[in-house]
């Protein structure tokens, strides 16, 4: 079944790690993109009925209440199988989950990144371990019990001995889904920016090394499966059967629909990606103007191999596909970042720390 995707770009504060079109805007311009995005989801052509919604951010728990309401209430298939909402910690009030769990939302990310105040503090926030037990007592006691925790491998001063206080807050929390991104060193951030001009701001000559960073990844599947929490994605882990149903379709070239500023979609046979500025955007839905700034067809092949070869399961691939891609296959396995299993081909566990390199040649091939 497809999915919705809701793109809400307004944060109380820029982290210096975010890599994303999001930031501190003006009340002003949220109003105005709020009243955007409805008209983009009411006016929206529904060729078929979605079974799962994820609003992402940006900080989507900020999001005025009637607002988000409004919109939710133009998009059909209500109640959703998954209706996911991205909180910051610190965000949530008993009002606000209330509101959710009556409006759809069954599930909350919240982007924790680390239990550890002082790594927090150099990267802009301002939240501790107990906030987070204490929004996710307030999720739980309004019925939102689906809950994920984002954390971060790779912040500046990170070391394997704070990386454990995050994971022992994680089992001590004990939520059925947790996702572990390796931070991306691009210019995008500003964190990313100082490390690739040899700055030393927001603590850039702190940043782990990418062996360490990878240990830290290692200490995080072995802590993670200890709560039952097992990885079906490289960057995601759930208890059995609570994976994500949403994000699923992205690694299964399922076809979903984007709404908002830097929002994209995909059909089955293209995708297509809107505006990145919050204020184009706006500008654009506002004088009548379709808000989409790019598309481009998919390489169905393609992009089905990387992103099945992303799931711990793997992929399975048709014979056509293993004779094609038979020298890649073969130099992978025999460096042993790839193993196969009947018709089925996925990482190995060294493959997962070396995948980016496994998927270019894929795409090259």
């Amino acid at each position: 079944m497809p999915g919705v995707y809701l793109s809400f770009p307004f944060c109380s504060q820029k982290c210096s790690f975010c890599n994303f079109a999001s930031g501190p805007f003006s009340r002003e311009l949220e109003s105005r993109y709020n009243q955007a995005l409805h008209h983009e989801v009411a006016t929206h052509d529904w060729a078929w009925v979605p079974d799962t919604v994820y609003l992402g951010g940006g900080t989507p728990s900020n999001m005025d209440l009637r607002a988000l309401e409004q919109v939710l209430s133009a998009i059909p298939g209500h109640p959703w199988r998954e209706a996911t909402l991205e909180a910051a910690p610190g965000t949530i009030t008993p009002e606000k989950a209330r509101v959710w769990r009556r409006i759809g939302i069954n599930r909350v990310s919240l982007g924790v990144q680390s239990f550890v105040a002082a790594e927090l503090a150099r990267t802009g926030r301002r939240q501790t371990a107990e906030i987070v037990a204490r929004d996710c007592d307030v999720l739980r006691s309004h019925d939102i019990t689906n809950l994920n925790i984002d954390l971060i491998a790779g912040l500046p001063h990170q070391t394997p001995a704070t990386w454990r206080e995050s994971l022992e807050w994680v089992a001590k929390l004990d939520p059925p889904h947790v996702s572990v991104y390796m931070f991306e060193i691009d210019e995008d951030s500003r964190l990313g920016f100082e490390i690739l001009n040899n700055g030393h701001r927001y603590d850039a000559h702190a940043v782990p090394s990418d062996d360490l960073a990878a240990e830290l990844y290692e200490m995080a599947v072995m802590s993670l499966a200890e709560s039952g929490i097992h990885r079906y994605e490289i960057s995601n882990f759930a208890k059995h059967q609570r994976e994500s149903l949403h994000n699923s379709k992205y690694w299964t070239m399922a076809p979903y629909v984007g709404f908002g500023a830097d929002a994209h979609g995909f059909d089955g046979r293209k995708r297509y990606g809107n505006l990145e500025s919050a204020t184009e955007y706006v500008e654009a839905v506002s004088s009548g103007r379709t808000p989409v700034r790019s598309e481009t067809s998919s390489n169905i092949e393609e992009e089905r191999i990387f992103t099945g070869l992303r799931l711990a399961r793997g992929i399975r691939l048709d014979p056509d596909e293993w004779l094609r891609h038979a020298k890649t296959i073969r130099r992978f396995i025999e460096a042993g970042l790839l193993e196969s299993e009947v018709d089925r081909l996925r990482l190995t566990a060294r493959g997962v720390l070396l995948s980016n390199e496994v998927f270019q040649e894929f795409i090259a091939a």
